[in-house]
């Protein structure tokens, strides 16, 4: 094997356990431990950062949008790069968890850059302990009106 082959292989190996090394790790099995995981998401979806929410949702992971429409894992991730700017500010939260399984439902204030509420969207996720983390399932969201405020 060449020098320059090995090198090669050395930078790829380093780099696969880079990206394994930047997905959480023993996490405990908490309802606390879940909202974190929420506020930690919501920060990364206001970043664009999809590799982040990529270590947050597991393989099988299917979302039904506030629209009614359904997306795999790989249309959510896909679709993070091109969110409009801004934050999600997360309230109402509460974690439930049941063994291995958990749950986690609260509100979403998406605000854009001027710090106006533009959406209030109720959510559901679902998730499962797997790995030594949590791994998010499932997700449902529904857009409130302002009459429901």
């Amino acid at each position: 094997m060449s020098v320059k082959t090995l090198i090669v292989l050395l930078l790829f190996l380093f780099s696969l356990s880079a990206l394994a090394a930047a997905c959480p790790k023993n996490q405990p099995k908490t309802e606390a431990a879940l909202l974190e995981l929420e506020q930690n998401w919501a920060k990364a979806l206001s970043r664009l950062d999809a590799d982040t929410v990529a270590c947050m949702v597991a393989d099988e992971f299917e979302e039904t949008d506030v629209d009614g429409s359904l997306h795999t894992r790989s249309q959510m991730l896909s679709h993070i790069p091109h969110r409009k700017p801004g934050s999600n500010r997360l309230t109402e939260m509460r974690a439930h968890v049941e063994g291995s399984m958990g749950f986690v439902r609260g509100l979403n204030e998406v605000v854009d850059p001027s710090g106006k509420v533009v959406a209030r969207v109720r959510f559901t996720d679902v998730f499962t302990y797997r790995d030594g983390r949590w791994q998010a399932l499932a997700g449902h969201e529904t857009l409130l009106s302002e009459a429901s405020r």
